[in-house]
């Protein structure tokens, strides 16, 4: 069976750059490895090209999976299968994956009943995407004289939103300001990502595709690439 090398990978044999991959087929340079078969059963240890022989016997690669290993490890697998379904699910990881925000609310230590309950809803809201709230308490003038009042405004703050969330970050004066971080309760986190996560569309599907199937072209023999 001929198996074709990446241009990556023949870089790295030439000792022009790094490879990032593990070695397949041809480039392993042990003489024997302890062979692991495709559906993960022990073959015991061979020489390399007895393994080699295995792999192009049952058409698939022969692929280093432990390169430290005394001897080396190797697994007899469909190497481009392998990357295309790596290639997919590290995108959906990503895709997955969100991003923590910090989200501000300013309140006045004396603010009306009604200014606050629509805050508190603001600060809810905020919790209940998956957002960390940075509460600032504002005081102008004498109210300086009284951090209390927005001491006493914040705990309250926390208490109401309890089942959402929970102080992150003490209050603590800052100049005339007085903040506070509210975080999500992991719960509450991840409930906002489920929701937020939904079935690719067609174009997106396809786009993932192409994106790993790139990631397999001229790949070693067996490759969706070839």
């Amino acid at each position: 069976m001929a198996h074709r090398l990446r241009p990556q990978q023949q870089a790295w044999q030439r000792g022009g750059l790094i490879s990032v991959e593990p070695r397949v087929n041809e480039q392993i340079r042990a003489r024997e490895v302890r062979l692991v078969g495709p559906e993960g059963e022990q073959v015991g240890i061979v020489p390399l090209e007895r393994a080699l022989q295995l792999a192009a016997d049952v058409d698939l690669d022969l692929v280093e999976v432990a390169p430290m290993a005394r001897p080396p490890v190797c697994k007899l697998m469909d190497f481009g299968k392998f990357k295309y379904e790596s290639a997919l699910k590290a995108r959906e990881a990503r895709r997955n994956q969100q991003q923590t925000v910090i989200k501000e609310m300013k309140l006045r230590p004396k603010i009306d009943p009604h200014d606050y309950e629509t805050k508190k809803g603001h600060v809810v809201r905020f919790l209940k995407a998956g957002d960390k709230v940075k509460v600032t308490i504002m005081f102008r003038g004498r109210e300086q004289s009284r951090p209390e009042l927005g001491y006493r405004l914040l705990r309250r703050l926390e208490s109401e939103i309890s089942e959402l969330g929970y102080v992150e970050a003490a209050p603590k004066q800052d100049g005339r300001n007085m903040i506070m971080v509210l975080a999500p309760h992991r719960a509450t986190k991840a409930a906002a990502v489920a929701a937020n996560t939904k079935a690719p569309s067609a174009r997106e599907q396809r786009a993932e595709e192409n994106e790993a199937a790139e990631a397999t072209t001229a790949g070693p023999a067996g490759n969706p690439g070839e």
